[in-house]
């Protein structure tokens, strides 16, 4: 697993400038707290379809290679398809050809399959001559149109067959040349639900701490570290799908935080890959930024950044003492943060605490990728919690 603008990627350097990168987090965020807190079944809302991570996997027969987005917050596996012109934004790679691909099959509207896939949140169907069409719109106003497919999956050296995805005929979106999505929900046609015979509902990732690093995607139990504890999943009737836990305290330099654990643990808080920056109640945030600023004193402050309003300048520095911060959550569950996952920059002296404040405290809270940065980090669906392991990528 790589960040889609680093040198790794086979998509090239397409950087965001910073108050960029934060607009686009800022929709995401506001996505997934609406969401997590309204019915599928009302209004069919979904999360925003940014995102930083992305993952190389193989695609038909013979194998063509697709660098999907990995995204928690999403059900649906999904990649550009030939022929893809008035509506297909452009993609870095090759797009995906379903008449190259010897077993790539059309699921008709005659299959139950096509009925739960269209019916999923965001979905809707058309039936034209037979074949199962779908249209996914996302709440950014990003969408993908196109048919529901089968075709063998390569994860590694595994062969997947008959693995349901959606082929985008009109595509449309913040996907960063990324040749679609790549579905890690709970929901039945994720990918994790979907392999479920082979790796049990279990993946794990590691998000590199650098542009020019390397992370991993993992599918299985094999590679888990023994080192990762872990914490119950919760699951709420309005969005089942949520990879949602209950954090309980904060520590700052040790200290922890005098906030009510109900303020924290009642609403949950949202895992996700997709969303850079934490977000906090507001009552929680403002302790959490004034302990930080109390530490931080030494060092001269700087102007906002975006939603970030607790920053400094720190050209000059040769060393930084950040405070250490640190999050628990159910079940004794202590989760040190790496420093790179306590600041968040503009690449010129200003760097800033990457937590910023939701619109509410009834509000789910959301544990951003900047802060599991080098963490091991463990969905295990079926055995119904998340783990967490310190370094476990650089």
């Amino acid at each position: 697993m790589v960040h889609k603008n680093g040198p790794c990627s086979k998509l090239g350097s397409s950087l965001l400038s910073a108050a960029q990168r934060l607009e686009l987090d800022q929709a995401r965020a506001r996505s997934i707290q609406s969401t997590a807190a309204t019915s599928p079944a009302k209004d069919g809302a979904v999360v925003a379809a940014a995102g930083d991570f992305v993952v190389t996997l193989g695609l038909g027969t013979p194998r063509t290679d697709v660098s999907l987005i990995v995204d928690t917050a999403s059900n649906v596996v999904w990649t550009q398809c030939k022929p893809c012109t008035t509506y297909c934004y452009k993609q870095k790679t090759a797009v995906f050809d379903p008449f190259s691909s010897k077993t790539y099959e059309n699921v008709s509207c005659e299959r139950s399959s096509c009925g739960i896939f269209t019916g999923m949140a965001g979905m809707s169907r058309d039936c034209a001559a037979g074949t199962c069409s779908y249209a996914m719109d996302y709440s950014d106003k990003s969408f993908s149109k196109g048919f529901f497919a089968l075709d063998v999956l390569t994860v590694g050296s595994d062969s997947l067959p008959e693995f349901y995805f959606g082929c985008g005929q009109e595509n449309k979106g913040h996907f960063g040349g990324a040749a679609g999505i790549l579905g890690l929900g709970r929901d039945t046609f994720s990918a994790v639900v979907q392999t479920e015979e082979k790796y049990g509902k279990v993946f794990s990732y590691c998000l590199p701490s650098k542009l020019s690093y390397v992370g991993r995607l993992s599918f299985g139990k094999g590679g888990v570290s023994k080192s990762v504890k872990y914490t119950p999943l919760v699951t709420r009737s309005a969005r089942p799908s949520t990879y949602l836990v209950e954090m309980v305290a904060i520590s700052v330099g040790g200290v922890k935080l005098a906030i009510p654990a109900k303020v924290l643990s009642a609403p949950g808080t949202v895992i996700d890959s997709g969303t850079a920056i934490s977000r906090l109640p507001p009552s929680v945030y403002q302790k959490l930024s004034a302990a930080f600023r109390h530490q931080m004193v030494k060092y001269r402050m700087a102007k906002p950044l975006g939603i970030l309003d607790t920053c400094y300048d720190l050209r000059g520095y040769k060393y930084v003492s950040v405070p250490k911060i640190s999050l628990f959550f159910k079940g004794g569950l202590e989760v040190p943060l790496h420093s790179s996952g306590v600041l968040f920059g503009n690449g010129v002296g200003r760097m800033c605490l990457a937590f910023a404040a939701s619109e509410s405290d009834s509000g789910v809270s959301i544990l951003g990728n900047v802060q599991q940065q080098t963490l091991e980090v463990v969905f295990d669906v079926r055995g119904g919690k998340i783990g967490f392991g310190v370094n476990g990528c650089s």
